[in-house]
């Protein structure tokens, strides 16, 4: 099936529409760039005068006037194969396919011809590399383990990983995704270890993609889930190549996008989301405690809010007679019902949220903290809410704020509105009902068609070693089998657990 698509799309990428590149001719492919200012072409007369075309907004101008002028005019005699052996520049090209003679010169190639009417030509490669320093992850910071993020530059993102893989297996494709933006983009697995499956399932979503422009990760991230009306993410998203070395080595696949900063990774489980990849540089006692806190925070920051609309809506029965006289004094005056309470903190929250995100560093720190104190404490002293929500609502906001993966937090911030709504009709049923849809929908969820729920559906006993809890590595001796390896093994179980001293 695979194969059938691939080939379906490379006949219809090789018919032409309209006045493609191959039906151009190179007088006409030169009219259409000298139309751009930046576009520089120029005819050096000598004896044998050649035509060097370019990009000056894409090329190196050093490398044009150090390494090509003078060697073009010293060796100008020359044919072009002989002419190319003698430029000291690598990967040189001699061609007449103006669909490739245009895609170079678009990408940074300096065009080189001694007869500007025919297509005959080199295309030496001279694109700028322009590129940001690695400097430390910011989403995912952690206190322990390397202190390195992707850039912007694909080839730099590669060479990080490889740094990390040093193995011939680690195996790199490359597609082009885009009509307008033609964005390079590279998958990664591990030959011999990942499932084949899942790098086929992988390349195809990627191929097929039909959109104008690829700007980053993210859009290659909605357009091949599985799901792409479901909130939750169906892959990961993570800036550290750590990460991304660990996952290839479990088995999964990678995909690097050229101008982001981030890859993306799969397939995944709901349970990852909530593993920060700092739990494996601590012991895996402190380890597993801390990712047991994660996920029950997790759970308070869904069902905390929704649980007080639905008891005090509904079911006031349920409050121990010393705590409802504390909560009827705090409600006393507000002239609201609860769900109307609860959703103008929530809003207020998210504000300060966005608010705090897109102000510079410094003040939306100050921002988030003085305008929740200020605004809190006015909203109480004004009747408008009572101070036991707000206090729920505050660690429910807190809570929030461990998940390891932004996507996945945004998710949390988004699902607790229909459980307020549902509390707010049905009380403790509402909230019943819809937890119940919220697990259907991740039951039938699927991450590059493996099961979104593993190990927990379907149960898998063997991959709950890294779980909810992190056991030791000793123990981890095989990898993720919902990711179907082709090499299951990963340690060698007897030799992990020799301990023996060297006897003098």
């Amino acid at each position: 099936m695979f194969g059938k698509r691939q080939k379906k799309k490379e006949k219809a990428a090789s018919k032409p529409s309209g006045q493609s590149g191959s039906q151009l001719t190179i007088k006409q492919l030169l009219d259409k760039c000298k139309a751009s200012q930046d576009f520089v072409s120029f005819t050096k007369s000598d004896q044998h005068p050649f035509t060097i075309s370019y990009y000056k907004s894409m090329v190196n101008p050093d490398l044009v006037h150090r390494d090509l002028i003078p060697y073009l005019t010293r060796c100008s005699s020359m044919s072009l194969k002989q002419l190319a052996s003698e430029i000291p520049v690598e990967n040189i090209e001699h061609t007449k396919d103006i669909q490739k003679i245009k895609d170079s010169v678009l990408t940074g190639s300096i065009m080189v011809q001694p007869d500007p009417k025919k297509a005959d030509c080199l295309l030496v490669p001279a694109a700028t590399a322009e590129k940001r320093q690695i400097s430390v992850p910011e989403t995912e910071f952690s206190v322990l383990g390397p202190k390195e993020a992707f850039v912007e530059a694909i080839e730099v993102n590669v060479n990080m990983i490889r740094k990390r893989l040093p193995i011939p297996e680690l195996h790199v494709k490359e597609v082009k995704i885009g009509k307008l933006s033609k964005t390079r983009a590279t998958i990664l697995y591990i030959d011999g270890i990942a499932s084949q499956e899942n790098v086929n399932t992988l390349l195809q979503r990627v191929s097929d993609i039909e959109y104008d422009h690829i700007l980053d990760s993210t859009y290659v991230l909605q357009m091949i889930s599985d799901n792409q009306n479901s909130p939750f993410p169906q892959l990961i998203n993570t800036e550290r190549p750590d990460r991304v070395a660990a996952v290839l080595a479990e088995g999964k696949v990678a995909l690097l996008v050229d101008g982001s900063p981030s890859a993306l990774t799969g397939p995944t489980t709901l349970v990852e989301f909530f593993s920060a990849f700092e739990d494996y540089f601590l012991s895996w006692h402190v380890a597993s405690v801390i990712r047991m806190i994660r996920l029950l925070g997790v759970l308070f920051s869904v069902l905390s809010t929704p649980l007080y609309v639905a008891v005090l809506t509904f079911h006031y029965e349920m409050i121990p007679t010393d705590l409802l006289g504390t909560l009827i004094a705090s409600r006393s005056g507000i002239p609201f019902p609860p769900i109307v309470e609860a959703i103008i903190l929530e809003l207020s929250i998210e504000l300060l949220r966005e608010a705090g995100a897109r102000l510079p560093s410094k003040v939306g720190q100050t921002i988030g903290i003085v305008g929740g104190i200020v605004i809190g404490t006015a909203a109480v002293q004004a009747g408008l809410t009572s101070n036991v929500l707000l206090i729920i609502v505050a660690l429910a906001a807190l809570a929030s704020f461990t998940t390891p993966v932004y996507q996945m937090s945004n998710t949390i911030r988004l699902i607790r509105f229909p459980f307020l709504v549902f509390a707010q009709f049905w009380g403790l049923l509402g909230v019943s009902i819809c937890f119940a849809f919220v697990m259907g929908h991740m039951l039938r969820l699927t991450s590059l068609g493996r099961p979104y729920l593993a190990p927990l559906y379907p149960l898998r006993m063997v991959d709950l070693k890294d779980a909810f809890i992190r056991l030791p590595f000793n123990l981890q001796k095989l990898r993720p089998m919902q990711m179907r390896p082709a090499d299951p093994a990963r340690i060698n179980y007897e030799r992990a657990n020799q301990k023996n001293d060297i006897e003098e």
